[in-house]
């Protein structure tokens, strides 16, 4: 089994397939996994992140589930009258390192009674928590915080991504404890080229290649 870590977001529309596009671009031997995708137009996140990095497909690991509606997925599969089963949702058996991005946050439910935090448990891998910099992010990276360690999650650390916000991005790592991986910066225009230099010069690749080792 592959070494892997998860890239899960405090909300919606945090930049968590984009900073699983910039890891993608960082680490040139690992592949991409979105479990359970929820919402597939204009494009999946699969998709987003081969057009961010120009990857080939073989880099890219297909969906467990691919659910049409752009809902949280226990809702997405009932409307579409998909059964999610956890036991679909093992880990790939593969040998490279594996980037996983989660269907939304810690505690979306993946079904009635699963939810992702639920799937991270079972996994026992580290978990990079993608905090917007904007108000209202203490609130929801430190009730994540709390919701990981209540379940004995480890967290790898806590990536900012938006504009610079030096209080929130402080007080987060102080209040909480977990270390800060940087912040991806909000860029003007977005290829591969100027995402992983971004990446490179902001974010402490690193220690997120110290928990893939």
């Amino acid at each position: 089994m592959s070494k892997a870590i998860v890239i899960a977001g405090t909300d919606t529309d945090v930049g968590k397939t984009l900073v699983s596009a910039g890891l993608m671009l960082c680490l040139p031997q690992a592949f991409y996994w979105k479990p359970v995708q929820a919402g597939t137009e204009p494009v999946t996140d699969t998709e987003a992140v081969q057009g961010l990095t120009g990857l080939p497909e073989e880099r890219f690991l297909p969906e467990a589930y691919r659910l049409r509606m752009p809902a949280s997925p226990h809702l997405a599969a009932r409307m579409e009258d998909v059964t999610i089963a956890p036991s679909e949702l093992a880990l790939p058996q593969i040998t490279a390192p594996l980037i996983v991005e989660s269907a939304g946050g810690v505690m979306v439910p993946l079904t009635d009674n699963f939810l992702n935090i639920d799937l991270f448990a079972r996994w026992g891998l580290p978990v990079i928590l993608v905090a917007r910099t904007s108000l209202g992010t203490i609130n929801h990276s430190l009730l994540s915080i709390a919701a990981l360690r209540a379940r004995d999650i480890p967290i790898g650390g806590i990536l900012f991504s938006g504009d610079a916000h030096e209080e929130n991005e402080a007080i987060i790592p102080r209040l909480s404890g977990v270390w800060s991986l940087g912040r991806l910066p909000r860029l003007d225009s977005l290829d591969p080229a100027r995402l992983h230099l971004a990446m490179q010069a902001h974010v402490d690749i690193g220690a997120i290649e110290a928990l893939l080792a």
